[in-house]
């Protein structure tokens, strides 16, 4: 089978400073990524690259054997479904969690295209299944943080992507919504038909076993990528991190602590 997304020697270089130097990266039907590292490691650079806003210097990005510049960019993008809190500000606060959701059908935020009842249907059921079901009617300016994670991923998958990318999708939840997202987020990956998922966050506690593979970042350069049993090591993560790290495993999940000198 084709990979669902394969990354080449991707190097993104602005004027003198290198952003990313030559990512390889490669995610296969029924991979689940996690992406780790530090903040300026490159995992929002990368994102952009993989989503056509931001024009890679070398390298090759293909989606479902399609390239990023041999194929309409626009077609591509439809294909990986994105949840980032970049949307936020820019959907209207008086539209209702229907109508954001639809809107991931034609890759726009603030719906204007003529809607059929096909739509509102197909809407309405990835509402029910994201658990969000009953928040249909009620305006984006009145969900909570965690409703509206739902919400995107409802719109993420609108669009029947094979490729679903969550950009620190727990950022300003709270511990209680933090692990029912979580939970949910592993049992979507787990469902027949599940997209490929790629969960971006700087936690190893947000790592749920659904998860399969990781990929460690550390300024712009891949630390290790691979299956994530036997890659996540105290070693590993201590170099991502560029501190010494002890990570500890307790019943499937993980948690990191500063190890003793």
């Amino acid at each position: 089978m084709k990979p669902v997304l394969a990354v080449n020697g991707l190097r993104v270089a602005r004027g003198r400073t290198t952003i990313l130097h030559d990512v390889a990266w490669t995610v296969r039907p029924g991979e689940h990524w996690v992406i780790l590292g530090a903040n300026g490691s490159g995992k929002t650079s990368l994102l952009k690259a993989l989503t056509g806003f931001l024009s890679a210097t070398a390298g090759e990005i293909a989606v479902l054997g399609q390239q990023y510049g041999a194929s309409d960019w626009r077609e591509l993008r439809l294909k990986i479904g994105v949840v980032t809190s970049a949307f936020t500000a820019a959907i209207p606060s008086a539209e209702c969690a229907l109508d954001t959701v639809m809107s991931g059908k034609f890759a726009q935020l603030d719906l204007w295209t003529r809607v059929s009842r096909a739509d509102r249907l197909a809407a309405t059921r990835l509402l029910r299944l994201v658990g969000a079901a009953r928040l249909a009617a009620r305006e984006w300016g009145y969900l909570s943080q965690g409703e509206r994670q739902r919400v995107l991923i409802a719109r993420a998958l609108m669009s029947r992507p094979r490729l679903l990318i969550l950009d620190e999708p727990c950022a300003g939840l709270d511990p209680v919504a933090r692990e029912n997202f979580l939970n949910f987020v592993d049992r979507l990956a787990r469902r027949r038909g599940a997209p490929a998922l790629v969960f971006v966050t700087h936690h190893v506690e947000e790592i749920t076993p659904a998860f399969t593979h990781a990929l460690l970042l550390r300024a712009g350069r891949v630390v290790a990528a691979g299956p994530r049993t036997g890659l996540l090591t105290s070693a590993r993560l201590s170099a991502t991190f560029g501190s010494p790290l002890r990570l500890i495993r307790t019943a499937g999940r993980y948690r990191l602590a500063f190890a003793r000198p």
